[in-house]
């Protein structure tokens, strides 16, 4: 929610066969049919306990839970993020399976992200990622980017840490802190909990390693000035099934924000955009009303029409594109709540030098 986030994500669906990959699918990192992931069990594993040890998910939730649907099928909004109840049911409900499916996106695009950096002056050790995740309150980007450093000691070898802003409208700031937590500080244990239980406890990353801070705001209200604060050195820009919401809400107030973000990323900033296939939003262009596929929307807006009278205004680079793609989770992992296959369109661009603007 920043504005997104602020639907319940569909009911679990039952894979379709292989997607045949097409032409214009061609840049995919992978293909659209996968089928197993990448991420070692143990690892997701270890994803789920920092929810469960930090959200502290039962089956007593099920009332609270059937209240925010509930609200969420209304569009009542407010009322649906308005109590911390109700965000920390919605996040230990629907954010871990997302999480998962977050860090195998993450995996998947990592050739393209560890190419952030690779020149800047002193070393790429001494870079830092500079992330903000627009629509991220609910926790799952939270625990994707730390999964994500935790698969391949490559992440940090090549960047010397993380550092994240999560921005949404609702209030998850408690949800981000105690979710980072869970991940910074060894889990508490029983006090019956033998010796070598106490020696091998620890935490599934050092503090200072990755820093997590959340910011409290609207995405589509945003001042030149506030997308200047709040962008000016980001690296990476995620918009995880939040895009087609912020259409949903406002197509032009979408189509300024996405402007804002190109006129203030600097070169070679990646923006990572995941969502449900098959979005569509409402736009009238050129005096027509008609619907149009959000990936066109977002295309047009960040690459424009394709004509060559105006290539020259290019300002982003396409590196992946893929309409469908599964996230499938693996057999025997615990969860007190039941774990969803993820389906889900991803697009990555990279915002092009000056130099490269140009025919």
């Amino acid at each position: 929610m920043a504005r997104g986030n602020s639907q319940a994500p569909a009911a679990k669906s039952k894979p379709k066969a292989k997607a045949h990959k097409s032409e214009k699918n061609k840049q995919s990192a992978c293909s659209a049919s996968r089928q197993e992931s990448d991420i070692p069990q143990e690892l997701q594993q270890q994803c789920l306990n920092v929810f469960q040890n930090a959200l502290k998910p039962s089956e007593q939730d099920a009332t609270i839970l059937q209240e925010v649907k509930g609200h969420l099928y209304n569009r009542d909004f407010a009322i649906a993020f308005g109590k911390e109840e109700y965000l920390r049911v919605y996040a230990s409900r629907w954010s871990p399976s997302r999480a998962l499916a977050y860090v195998q996106i993450l995996v998947d695009v990592q050739n393209q992200l560890l190419k952030i950096g690779s020149k800047t002056e002193g070393g790429a050790k001494e870079h830092a990622l500079n992330t903000v995740c627009i629509g991220g309150g609910a926790g799952a980007e939270v625990m994707a980017l730390a999964g994500w450093i935790m698969v391949d000691t490559t992440v940090l070898n090549h960047f010397h840490h993380i550092d994240a802003i999560f921005l949404d409208v609702a209030a998850w700031d408690s949800i981000v802190q105690d979710l980072h937590q869970a991940i910074v500080v060894p889990p508490e244990l029983s006090k019956y909990a033998s010796a070598a239980a106490k020696e091998a406890n620890a935490a599934m990353l050092q503090p200072e390693v990755y820093k997590a801070n959340f910011g409290q705001i609207d995405a589509l209200s945003m001042s030149s000035e506030q997308t200047r604060e709040v962008f000016a050195n980001a690296e990476l820009v995620t918009l995880l099934f939040t895009l087609n919401e912020l259409y949903s809400n406002s197509v032009p107030k979408t189509q300024q924000l996405l402007s804002k973000l190109t006129s203030t990323l600097r070169a070679g900033a990646h923006l990572l955009v995941v969502d449900s296939p098959g979005s569509y939003s409402t736009v009238s262009i050129n005096g027509a009303e008609k619907k149009y596929p959000m990936q066109w929307l977002l295309d047009y807006t960040l690459i424009g029409s394709g004509k060559q009278d105006v290539i020259h205004e290019h300002k982003w680079e396409k590196l992946v594109s893929d309409d469908s793609r599964w996230f499938r989770m693996p057999e025997g992992l615990k969860y007190p709540i039941e774990l969803e296959n993820m389906r889900y369109q991803i697009h990555l661009y990279r915002r092009l030098p000056e130099a490269e603007n140009k025919a």
